[in-house]
């Protein structure tokens, strides 16, 4: 059997966000692409609008759909908001961990650090994973024959990657290979996944001391058969 892909899903992650404070904005109204995080949206955009994509879905986050407005402008389609591609949980939610205000610090919010695999301070991977996948599957059957594109958030992308993979949802989130804009590609043919891919668009815009994953240079792919 061939393993052309006939539909592939790309998860494309939104771009930077205007948060001086370091606030910890999770699931929050109100927090919006910088003018950085503009200029993301705007190359990825550039970058793959002349690929096959027939379906746009976006968590109902402002950030993640300013991130998917260019692309549906260039192809012409409608952004479908979807709550199983918001950000997760985190009862960390609203705290501060930028200048010099680390929540993480506090004794108080030791109490929810026990346990990481599930993890004890936010919803389960296994939830995330499960909306996620849903979500994945049924934009592959919307997009059938062609490309469908999912805008979401970090952490619900790479638990995704993680399942597919069958790694261990345990990590250090500072290694997660998913930076700003950047686009985690599921390959299938049929129904059935056959590869991942990944890549950085606006790779070279993003600060230096941001880009945390350990394959950040501009434009690079890593692929991946689950």
């Amino acid at each position: 059997m061939s393993q052309t892909p006939d539909t592939i899903v790309h998860l494309l992650r939104h771009g930077e966000v205007h948060n001086p404070e370091g606030v910890l904005y999770g699931q929050r109204d109100g927090f919006h692409l910088s003018d950085l995080g503009r200029r993301m949206a705007e190359k990825v955009a550039d970058a793959i609008k002349e690929r096959d994509i027939v379906h746009l879905v976006s968590s109902p986050l402002e950030r993640a759909q300013e991130t998917g407005q260019p692309l549906a402008d260039a192809r012409g389609l409608q952004i479908v908001t979807d709550p199983r591609v918001i950000e997760s949980t985190n009862v960390f939610e609203g705290k501060r961990f930028g200048k010099g205000d680390n929540a993480l610090k506090s004794p108080a919010t030791w109490r929810h650090l026990w346990n990481p695999f599930k993890p004890s301070w936010g919803e389960p991977y296994k939830d995330i994973a499960a909306r996620m996948m849903s979500a994945v599957h049924d934009a592959r059957e919307a997009a059938t024959g062609h490309e469908a594109v999912i805008v979401s958030h970090q952490l619900p992308i790479w638990t995704t990657r993680l399942h597919v993979e069958q790694r261990s949802f345990l990590h250090d989130p500072r290694k997660r290979q998913c930076t700003l804009c950047s686009l985690t590609s599921f390959h299938f043919v049929g129904d059935r996944l056959t590869q991942v891919s990944y890549s950085e668009p606006a790779g070279d815009l993003i600060p230096t001391g941001d880009k945390k994953a350990p394959f950040s240079a501009g434009g690079a792919t890593e692929e991946k058969r689950p």
